[in-house]
């Protein structure tokens, strides 16, 4: 089970730390992460306590079963930070596509909406939390083991997963631009100011879009 302390459950990159440094995304770690890498083989129930943001998302967004109070806030952060927004999280929890364009774009989302739109299981009261989640882990013991562990593997082996295609055609789009604008971003954020960005090193790219082969 995964939960934070605080107002926050994960809030993401610390921009102050990627400005210092001079580049964005996290810094390489030695040690493999099963829970990162999509491998590990046992279920995790998030017991999210407060905002899920940028990177806190996609953690959220690797767990099974998931749990928030209801001041709970969600943002899927790409679209402020690069060069093409988070498109595939909406797709990922089957979303209804103007739903999934609203997460793509940045908007943030309460836990009671996310709820509603079924991407968390259970929505309850801060004191609840913790016991609510412990409940179902305590269901999930109940199972049979091999019950247990075949249907979680066959529910994740289900989760939609983005055509080869599709994703070529991302990786276009996240080079479409003037690449400075990402850490403009995260500077100006740190700095607390408006960005100024660049848009595109040649005006005519703005109408030259990349496109699916």
């Amino acid at each position: 089970m995964c939960t934070g302390t605080g107002q926050a459950w994960c809030a993401g990159d610390d921009m102050k730390e990627v400005w210092g440094r001079g580049a964005r995304g996290i810094e390489s770690h030695p040690l493999t992460n099963p829970y990162n890498d999509w491998q590990s083989d046992k279920p995790v129930i998030a017991a999210i306590n407060g905002y899920a943001m940028g990177g806190g998302f996609i953690l959220v967004e690797r767990t099974d079963l998931r749990v928030a109070v209801p001041s709970a806030m969600f943002e899927v952060s790409e679209a402020k930070r690069f060069l093409l927004g988070g498109y595939s999280h909406g797709f990922f929890a089957g979303l209804p596509h103007p739903i999934a364009t609203e997460l793509a774009l940045g908007f943030r989302f309460t836990a009671q909406r996310l709820y509603e739109v079924g991407f968390l299981n259970r929505l309850v009261e801060p004191d609840e939390l913790l016991p609510t989640a412990f409940g179902m882990a305590e269901h999930l013991l109940t199972l049979p083991p091999a019950s247990r562990v075949n249907t979680v593997h066959m529910m994740r082996q289900m989760r939609p997963k983005v055509a080869p295609d599709l994703s070529r055609l991302a990786a276009a789009l996240h080079e479409h631009g003037d690449t400075s604008d990402q850490m403009e971003s995260r500077i100006a954020f740190a700095e607390k100011r408006t960005p100024n960005f660049k848009g595109w090193l040649k005006p005519e790219d703005r109408y030259n879009m990349p496109r699916l082969e």
